[in-house]
């Protein structure tokens, strides 16, 4: 009779453990999008550089977003932080352009990782570019997409 009762118990468990129930809440609805939607995103934040205004730029990042940036050693890990280094890096007007990208979509998750290059003037009109790597993970949020995570560091020599 033990037997009986501690397989019994067993397979329970094993079903209750394979139930969907355990692992997410089942009322969660998805937010459709595609990869052309979620390659926007980018275009939205690179437009919101060329506004130089850092508070237009923190509106793409979440609450408590990350951001490990490309010309600071400091992560950024709320949007105080973030703006500091926005204030700072849009004085050189910066810009950026896609050069190779990949996309992943999940549920009211998204990635954009991949390669860019940045052309930054500093005060005397001096270009330069910078070549990049980056990834950014987007979470729905309120309604929107937002940015989660951000890294961007320049590329090796």
């Amino acid at each position: 009779m033990k037997r009986y009762y501690c397989v019994f118990l067993c397979l329970l468990l094993v079903s209750a453990c394979s139930s969907p129930s355990v692992y997410a809440d089942q009322t969660m609805n998805c937010q459709a999008t595609d990869k052309k939607a979620i390659a926007s995103l980018f275009d939205r934040w690179n437009a919101s550089l060329a506004t130089l205004d850092p508070d237009k730029v923190v509106a793409n990042y979440s609450d408590d977003a990350v951001l490990l940036p490309t010309v600071s050693n400091k992560p950024r890990l709320n949007h105080r932080q973030i703006r500091d280094y926005f204030v700072e890096f849009l004085k050189q007007k910066p810009q950026g352009k896609i050069n190779q990208r990949v996309i992943k979509i999940g549920c009211n998750t998204a990635s954009d990782v991949g390669l860019y290059t940045f052309t930054l003037r500093d005060k005397k009109g001096k270009t330069t570019v910078v070549k990049a790597r980056y990834s950014y993970i987007y979470d729905y949020q309120n309604g929107q997409w937002l940015i989660e995570h951000h890294h961007s560091s320049a590329l090796p020599e």
